[in-house]
Formats: C-alpha cells, sequence, structure tokens
C-alpha cells in the first residue's frame, strides 16, 4: 500500500478536512507547508555561530536536522502545523509585574503543562488522517512534536502562513498576537501547501527591543539567548551573572515583557483550554509565598506544570534575586536568612546577594 497515488482533488479535499479537524481538536489554526527550511536554517546557524544559545547545546546538536526535517523523520513531505491559544481568561499581567512583593510567572507556565496535551490532540488529528485513508486503502505515516525535538518550529509555522515572525523573534498572527503554542505532524502525504506569510507587519516599531529589561533582543529577529530573562530563569543552570541580577525584577520564572508591550497582543485571543487556568494561585501569589515552599511543596505544587523544569534550587536561586529587587521589609530579610542553611552553595550565593541588596536599601534614622 501507499499514500502517493492520491489525485489532486482528494489531496485538497483531505487538506481541508485536516483543517477542520484540527479546530474540532482545538487547534486556532492549522497550516501546511514543505521541508524547505532555507533562510530559517541560515539564520540559525549564524545565531549558534555567535553563541547566542549560551548553555542550551540541545540547540546545536543533531546536525542538520532541525533545519532539514526529512532528515529527522525520513520520508517526510509535509508538515502540519498548528497553534493552540494558551492565555487564561481574567489573568492580570501588568498588575503582578509592576509589583515588586508580587512573584512574576511567565503566563504560558501558569496551567498545564502544554506538551502531553497538545501532543495528545496532534496524535490525535494523526488517527483522523489515518482513518480516512484507510478508507481508501493506501497507507500513511505521520509523527507529531510539541517543542520536544530539533524543530524549526517558528520558521515552519511561518512557512506555513500562520503568521510572521517579529522583531522580538517570536511568531506574530495578526488575529492573535502570540500568547500560543506552536506543534507539529510530520507526514509523508503530498498535500498541497499554504501560503507562506511573508509580510513583515512590525513596521518602525521597536517596543520589544527597547522594553526589554536586559536589552537581550540584539537586532531585528535577533536575541542573544544568554542575557534573555526567560533563559537565565529556565535554562541556565550555574549562577545568574550578577550584572543581570537586578534588572530581572520579580520574574521567577520566564518573561513576559516584549509580549507583553507588543502591539497586536491587543488581538489577544484567550484561551478555552481548562487545563491552561492557572494552578494553585501561581498567578497573584507574593515571592514570599513561594520561596516558602520546601521541596517536597515545590513538587507537589508544581506537578504537571512546565515550572517543574527549573527545579526546586534554581526555583529558590530565581526567587532570592527577586526577593533582593524587592523594596526592604525586614520578613524579606528573615527569609532569607533562613534559608542560609541550604546545601546548595548555588542558592547560597544568590541569598547573600539579595541580603546584602536588602540592607543597602534599609532606611536610615
Amino acid at each position: 500500500m501507499t499514500s502517493i497515488n492520491l489525485t489532486s482533488s482528494q489531496l485538497d479535499q483531505l487538506a481541508q478536512s485536516i483543517k477542520a479537524w484540527g479546530v474540532e481538536l482545538g487547534f486556532a489554526q492549522v497550516g501546511i507547508t514543505d521541508v524547505d527550511l532555507g533562510k530559517h536554517g541560515d539564520r540559525l546557524q549564524a545565531w549558534l555561530k555567535k553563541q547566542y544559545h549560551g548553555e542550551m547545546g540541545y540547540m546545536a546538536d543533531h546536525g542538520d536536522k532541525r533545519y532539514r526535517p526529512d532528515n529527522l523523520v525520513p520520508g517526510t513531505l509535509r508538515i502540519i502545523t498548528v497553534r493552540m491559544d494558551y492565555m487564561a481568561p481574567d489573568v492580570q499581567t501588568l498588575e503582578v509585574l509592576h509589583n515588586p512583593n508580587q512573584a512574576y510567572i511567565s503566563r504560558y507556565a501558569l496551567g498545564r503543562d502544554y506538551h502531553k496535551l497538545m501532543r495528545k490532540r496532534l496524535t490525535q488529528l494523526g488517527k483522523k488522517i489515518q482513518a480516512a485513508i484507510d478508507e481508501l486503502q493506501l497507507s500513511v505515516n505521520y509523527r507529531a512534536f510539541v517543542d520536544s525535538a530539533p524543530v524549526l518550529e517558528r520558521g515552519l509555522a511561518q512557512k506555513s502562513g500562520q503568521g510572521w515572525i517579529g522583531k522580538n523573534s517570536m511568531l506574530i498572527n495578526p488575529k492573535a498576537g502570540s500568547y500560543f503554542f506552536l506543534g507539529e505532524l510530520f507526514t509523508d502525504l503530498p498535500l498541497p501547501l499554504d501560503a507562506p506569510y511573508d509580510d513583515m507587519n512590525c513596521g518602525s516599531c521597536t517596543a520589544c527591543i527597547t522594553e526589554c529589561p536586559t536589552d537581550a533582543i540584539v537586532e531585528n529577529h535577533v536575541v542573544d539567548g544568554r542575557k534573555c530573562i526567560s533563559y537565565l530563569t529556565i535554562e541556565l543552570k550555574d549562577a545568574i551573572p550578577i550584572e543581570l541580577r537586578s534588572k530581572i525584577g520579580n520574574r521567577i520564572f520566564g518573561c513576559d515583557d516584549c509580549q507583553l508591550c507588543c502591539p497586536w497582543n491587543k488581538f489577544t485571543q484567550t484561551s478555552q483550554e481548562k487545563d491552561f487556568t492557572p494552578r494553585h494561585q501561581l498567578d497573584t501569589a507574593t515571592l514570599l509565598e513561594l520561596f516558602a515552599w520546601d521541596e517536597a511543596t515545590f513538587l507537589s505544587k508544581t506537578e504537571g506544570t512546565p515550572i517543574r523544569r527549573a527545579g526546586h534550587e534554581r526555583w529558590l536561586r530565581n526567587i532570592a534575586v527577586a526577593l533582593g529587587n524587592a523594596p526592604y521589609n525586614k520578613k524579606i530579610i528573615s527569609a532569607l536568612n533562613e534559608k542560609l542553611n541550604i546545601e546548595s552553595e548555588l542558592v547560597k550565593e544568590h541569598l547573600h546577594w539579595a541580603i546584602t541588596q536588602q540592607i543597602q536599601k534599609e532606611p536610615q534614622d
């Protein structure tokens, strides 16, 4: 059996059905592209050459598979891309970010981990495609990915018409902004292609560049990951550079600043997925509340969320920095001192830094 004997009419109808099934499964949009990533692969190699990936060694691994999808999954002809909105209704953003005593967690990480949810939906989409092909007594191969393999997700999404890559390197959709997850379904079906989104609609706006707290956006579409707060609070395993600590503010896991200031996010579509609803009041918790979590509490409260990835040690490291940045408070100094008996030298370093910052802010009589 083979899947290449479908007529153009059958392939067109199948593509339309795939897009309808995707919407039924909760995806906001479905697109189809080929495996030629061209300029996106060139940009990746230039980015890696400048060492902008920092400790993210996985970005340089796997040879050319990241920008040659048919080498990652041999036989791949088309990639079905999907996006899913994640901003939960009524979630405060600027209110929390501007309150230095509250903990700011990137909005994507407040609810259930999206990887498993989206991969399950993509697999369901693949099964629907397989069922349709089975009726024709043909075969199809597919494989689902959600930020879980060397895949240039934003490049594929742009090529399949999902939006353009903005100056902050985020994918921006003209009807939904940038608060959404991406996923892909690799297949050997020769489906018709969607037109790429070639318009760059950022114009002269440089809000994301000027508003980045650490000046991590070094040029249009290029982010120096080593300075990005998302990298510093999630990916970086070592000490946060001293010169960047005060710029992190109260951001303890990730950063949304380049999205919060983006004019296109006035079109943000709130998510209908209940699993993306914030858990354990993570959207409103104070720094001191979260700093009090021991490891068992951390593991329990973050089970099934993206936050678990940081681990308790880096969780404390990040909150210590945020507490150092907070206004002077005797309770903060007390909480920091109480943690000094911790075994982790990494955390201790940041505790001492935070205590020093607090003492320097102490009002003089």
